[in-house]
């Protein structure tokens, strides 16, 4: 017999979370139903209390998965593919309860058996060494994990192999010498991308109340700016996170958004779970050194963006109103740092302003969402034919904001502020450019997917926006 029907005479066992898949359907199971319904997480201790089975059976009758959509190891599935053609027994051995893991047995069409959780034993280190030695022998099989639940089952195998180990596994690795499929570390930049640094720049509009005020070199109120900025800062990283964890399955079918460390498994659910921990605990205790008022605002932020990821989202204009008003709740948390009043002006410019670039948003997934007519986007209130109201009242909404600038600008609060109000006359104009362009853009399906995020990375708009910068202070000088 040779080497390759010796080893296609032994079945391979697969193990199914963080091996197969770069992922753990136990989390991510618990997120689903929580998005379901979140008073399910009264429930969740009582489940707990009764054993890792228990909470993992009462998750999967409440839930389905969508076994296309997970992210599965493409070096180690390869193999498996190419040993099951060539006749090869391979067997999905997983703690996972058997409703997903025989879902995702008949989504790869690769496997000769199935042993998962099913009842009371979660089958998971001796529990899976047993039964894979019942089935087959001591050292009747060979076996593919990745994490310190596995190492029973290693030593039973005839031969192991080891992957993307956790510091367990890979110790045991090192000392066995046994085969591993590495996979990339995360690097500075996955962690970049986990905390979306690059919309704290949204954040800047905290300090719209002091600049509008004149205070620009009041060294209290900049240091105060700044505090308010780490806050909102940390705190909207956070929720950033616990929203990728709700849209997992939504943003692998998305074309960009199937790249985030979540979605992708470059970081795991537990990894994020604590990374919001030390981001809360950062905005939470910043924010402590700042007026009550501030707190008060940071809490309500944190309260919308919540419902936002559980429900507003999915609901009808709720959602872009909700997205215009969380713009306009950083410049009242900007107001709440410094002490400094924030006018109606205001409010009403930035409210009909941010509408504008939220529906730009909606209307950039209408256009690149293949949907038939009659369907909604996957996690949207919108459908196909919305495209030209969704355009309309966002074309509406930025006249608005720039009719409310021209009023403010003609308004007595502006000749007691500037001595030389003509001078920020251009701001209308130049907020004219800004949103015309981007919903040109946009119907020429030019534009990224956040407005918000072109406007900042587009040298034009950054031009333009420097030019209305200096003419505003200009005119107050």
């Amino acid at each position: 017999m040779d080497a390759r029907s010796d080893r296609n005479a032994i079945p391979l066992a697969v193990d199914l979370d963080g091996t197969l898949i770069a992922t753990d359907l136990l989390w991510e199971g618990l997120f689903i139903l929580l998005k379901k319904n979140p008073l399910y997480i009264f429930l969740v201790p009582f489940w707990a209390a009764g054993g890792p089975a228990r909470l993992k059976q009462a998750i999967a009758q409440r839930i389905d998965i969508d076994p296309a959509s997970l992210p599965y190891r493409e070096a180690l599935l390869c193999r498996l593919r190419t040993e099951h053609a060539e006749g090869r027994k391979i067997v999905l051995a997983t703690g996972t309860p058997r409703k997903f893991a025989d879902a995702i047995a008949d989504h790869l069409g690769i496997f000769d058996r199935v042993l998962a959780t099913d009842g009371p034993d979660n089958l998971t280190s001796g529990k899976k060494r047993a039964s894979l030695v019942a089935a087959y022998g001591d050292a009747g099989f060979d076996y593919a994990g990745n994490s310190r639940h596995d190492l029973q089952v290693f030593d039973a195998a005839r031969t192991a192999i080891v992957v993307a180990p956790d510091r367990h596994a890979a110790r045991w690795q090192a000392a066995h010498g046994a085969e591993t499929m590495a996979t990339p570390k995360p690097t500075s930049r996955t962690i970049i991308k986990m905390l979306r640094v690059h919309q704290w720049l949204k954040n800047s509009l905290i300090a719209v109340p002091m600049v509008l005020s004149h205070e620009y070199f009041n060294t209290d109120m900049i240091w105060e700016c700044l505090l308010a900025f780490v806050s909102f800062s940390a705190v909207a990283s956070a929720i950033y996170i616990l929203n990728d964890f709700f849209d997992l399955a939504l943003d692998r079918k998305h074309a960009t958004k199937r790249n985030r460390p979540f979605a992708s498994g470059a970081l795991s659910i537990p990894f994020g779970l604590g990374a919001i921990a030390v981001l809360l605990a950062t905005g939470i205790g910043t924010g402590l050194l700042l007026p009550p008022e501030f707190l008060a605002v940071l809490g309500g932020y944190m309260v919308v963006t919540t419902a936002y990821s559980l429900s507003f989202k999915r609901m009808l204009l709720v959602d872009v109103l909700t997205l215009a008003g969380l713009y306009t709740i950083r410049v009242l948390a900007g107001a709440a740092a410094t002490g400094v009043d924030v006018s109606f002006w205001l409010l009403a410019f930035s409210i009909f302003f941010f509408l504008s670039l939220a529906l730009v948003k909606r209307f950039v997934e209408l256009r690149t969402t293949a949907i038939p007519p009659g369907e909604r986007i996957a996690g949207r209130g919108y459908r196909t034919e919305d495209q030209e109201i969704v355009a309309q009242a966002g074309m509406a909404s930025a006249f608005s904001s720039a009719l409310v600038l021209a009023l403010y600008m003609d308004s007595v609060a502006v000749r007691e502020l500037y001595p030389h109000p003509w001078l920020i006359w251009p701001l209308a104009p130049i907020v004219l450019y800004l949103t015309m362009r981007v919903w040109i853009l946009a119907r020429r399906d030019e534009m990224h997917d956040d407005p918000v995020v072109f406007i900042i990375r587009d040298w034009r708009s950054q031009i333009v926006v420097l030019i209305g910068a200096v003419m505003l202070v200009i005119g107050g000088w």
